[in-house]
């Protein structure tokens, strides 16, 4: 596989609620609308997020978002009003996690160096 790019999709109950909540979590409003029901936030030339309007399967997904500068990253989210975990570290990753308010799983991982 020549893999080019690669998209994260949730799916969410209520657009407008989530897209204000993503964009406090990536700091700024969606690169673009396609379609009604579909934001996207693209990120680099190989890596986007779509936020799809789908209230039958909203809830039910995950995403890891790999970062540098976690610690700042959870306190900047924690003072825009989300709710992110305590900063777990493991043997090759610190992580904190929290949930879009549909309650899809979204994970801050900044790898060991």
């Amino acid at each position: 596989m020549a893999l080019k790019s690669i998209y994260a999709q949730l799916s969410c109950s209520d657009i407008e609620r989530s897209k204000d909540w993503y964009r406090i979590l990536f700091d700024r409003e969606p690169d673009a609308n396609p379609m009604d029901g579909l934001l996207e936030w693209h990120h680099e030339k190989s890596a986007g997020f779509q936020l799809f309007a789908n209230p039958d399967d909203a809830g039910r997904g995950s995403m890891t978002v790999i970062v540098s500068g976690l610690a700042a990253e959870r306190e900047r989210l924690l003072k825009a009003g989300h709710q992110p975990s305590e900063i777990g570290t493991g043997d090759i990753a610190s992580i904190c996690q929290l949930s879009d308010p549909d309650g899809n799983m979204v994970v801050l991982a900044e790898p060991s160096e």
